[in-house]
């Protein structure tokens, strides 16, 4: 079956997977029927009678009735466009309630929601569009432009469907939807083992990879999201993450598994952080991407003397900025680590260990293994390989990518391309990816998505991507450059051409010219002999920077 297929099919019986999964013995809280999915769930929980808003947006609370109505009118809208169960529908929105209601209406309905990340630009769109090959894109006015380039680039690839793609304003959906006011919502004939998402994710070298994210999947990230924040009743959980990413989706289920309250907001902003953070007496704070870097940067008194968060959660803080950080923002830290395609989760450090990812969770087997397959001793760094006795807690493969599948998936295991050293005492310290990326505030990064750029250059003989360590966050890219025929480029003349062409996040920080590459025999560029050395790089300016100057971030994703 390709890998198109699966994402249209429900392979496994519901009731043999049902027979399969030790539910109770690592989801005790639910009930003995309970198959860890999201479908039941979600049905169960707008129905359900907490006087609790289900998320709070910008300060408009929406109760369960009223979400439920959006819910229901969307779902008739869908069935109105002709669309079934496994149709795929793009989503290029910023956060909004609309855009969760929407959410909710595609899990419902059986169709699969493909994310668009919303700094992504011409290049990125052409691929994401003519790879996933959507019936539908709903987005926002504001991307016309960038969506036009998109298609237009699709348009002029061979076999590519981009250009079909029937797109509509969430303005006009929503109006148009107002004609199924009093529709109810209605749960679509699925298995967890449906596709619920299709998440593209650049953590290896080449193009992005389409990570086929399961109802399951979906449900086991927001058990999992519970518990590594330390998530209970009462709790007001402050949401900043883009939801067209992990990071913010898996989160959109927790009011139904706990009665708890979402306050979601449009972005990350520092100047509003904490002013946000008092109205919503936010109890929890999800952190990636840099954003404790930039509110730690913050001036003492734009931060007020006492507040309310109990937890910050999430990855990325240093082992030196440990104590300090906790002191700052007068909460607990629990780190964390995992990836998509482990349904989010893989580690939680509960036990404030400075510079430690923790212990893997209770469903999942973790070990350190060597290139040749085989354990290495305490201290030494290896791939971190998981498996579980939980059906369905991996990927079951990337879309229309047997290889990049295959390469993942061995003997029912999942090799993540990551390294980590376990310490005596077990715990895990994370060290980084082994493949050709970057991690640049809360973004995986491919170094083949930012050179399929630059190299279209006239001017670019070869180039190439590399992570260097950054004041804000995990890396910044720096770009090697070889130019043709001897010929020079002002940097800013480079980056100016490029910066449409890249999401923020792709663009270099640091520019480098190099008069050759040292190559393998198979002419690939031996990116371990490159300096990491940013002082004789030219560095674009943080006035030249959007997101720097503004102090906005991408979205993450672990």
């Amino acid at each position: 079956m390709s890998m198109s297929n699966i994402a249209r099919a429900a392979p496994v019986n519901a009731q043999s997977m049902s027979s399969m999964h030790p539910y109770t013995k690592y989801f005790p809280q639910r009930a003995e029927g309970d198959r860890l999915d999201v479908v039941p769930l979600l049905m169960a929980g707008l129905h359900g009678t907490s006087a609790r808003p289900v998320v709070v947006f910008e300060g408009e609370a929406i109760d369960r009735a009223g979400m439920a109505a959006r819910v229901g009118a969307m779902q008739g809208w869908f069935a109105a466009q002709g669309l079934v169960p496994g149709d795929r529908v793009a989503v290029m929105l910023g956060n909004s309630a609309a855009q969760v209601a929407l959410i909710y209406a595609l899990m419902l309905s059986g169709l699969v929601w493909v994310p668009v990340n919303t700094r992504l630009k011409g290049d990125g769109i052409e691929y994401l569009l003519g790879h996933a090959k959507p019936k539908l894109l709903i987005a926002e006015p504001a991307f016309a432009d960038v969506l036009d380039a998109g298609v237009a680039l699709a348009a002029q690839q061979p076999g590519h469907h981009g250009a079909r793609v029937v797109r509509h304003w969430l303005s006009e959906v929503m109006t148009q939807a107002c004609a199924y006011t009093g529709t109810l919502p209605t749960a679509a004939d699925l298995t967890p083992a449906s596709v619920l998402c299709i998440i593209y994710t650049s953590g290896t070298t080449g193009a992005p990879k389409g990570v086929l994210f399961t109802h399951r999947m979906m449900r086991i990230a927001s058990e999992a999201a519970l518990r590594v924040a330390d998530a209970h009743d009462n709790d007001r959980l402050f949401l900043w993450e883009p939801l067209c990413h992990i990071g913010g989706a898996q989160m959109l289920l927790l009011p139904f598994l706990a009665d708890l309250e979402m306050h979601v907001v449009e972005r990350f902003s520092a100047s509003r952080f904490w002013q946000q953070c008092a109205a919503a007496q936010a109890t929890h704070l999800h952190y990636l991407g840099g954003i404790l870097d930039i509110l730690m940067q913050l001036p003492r008194d734009a931060q007020p003397a006492q507040n309310s968060l109990r937890v910050a959660w999430g990855a990325g803080v240093s082992a030196s900025a440990w104590q300090a950080t906790r002191e700052r923002l007068q909460c607990a830290l629990r780190e964390c680590y995992g990836m998509t395609e482990c349904s989010s989760f893989a580690t939680l450090n509960e036990a404030d260990m400075p510079g430690s990812i923790g212990h893997a969770l209770p469903w999942l087997t973790l070990e350190l293994l060597d290139d040749a397959g085989q354990p290495v001793p305490d201290g030494e760094p290896g791939e971190i390989v998981l498996s579980s006795d939980v059906e369905g807690v991996f990927l079951p493969g990337y879309l229309d990518n047997p290889e990049a599948t295959a390469k993942a998936l061995r003997d029912g295991k999942l090799f993540t391309g990551d390294s980590a050293r376990r310490g005596a005492d077990g715990s895990l310290v994370f060290i980084g990816r082994r493949t050709d990326s970057m991690r640049v505030r809360g973004e995986n990064v491919s170094a083949w998505e930012i050179e399929r750029v630059f190299a279209r250059h006239p001017a670019v003989a070869a180039c190439a991507a590399i992570g260097v360590s950054s004041d804000i966050g995990e890396q910044d890219v720096m770009l090697y450059v070889q130019f043709r025929d001897a010929q020079t480029l002002d940097w800013t003349v480079l980056a100016q051409w490029a910066a449409d062409k890249l999401a923020s996040y792709q663009r270099p920080r640091y520019y480098r010219a190099t008069a050759h590459f040292e190559t393998t025999p198979s002419e690939r560029i031996r990116k371990h002999l490159l300096s990491r050395d940013t002082g004789e790089a030219w560095e674009m300016a943080a006035t030249q920077s959007p997101e720097r100057a503004g102090r906005r971030l991408p979205s993450p994703r672990r």
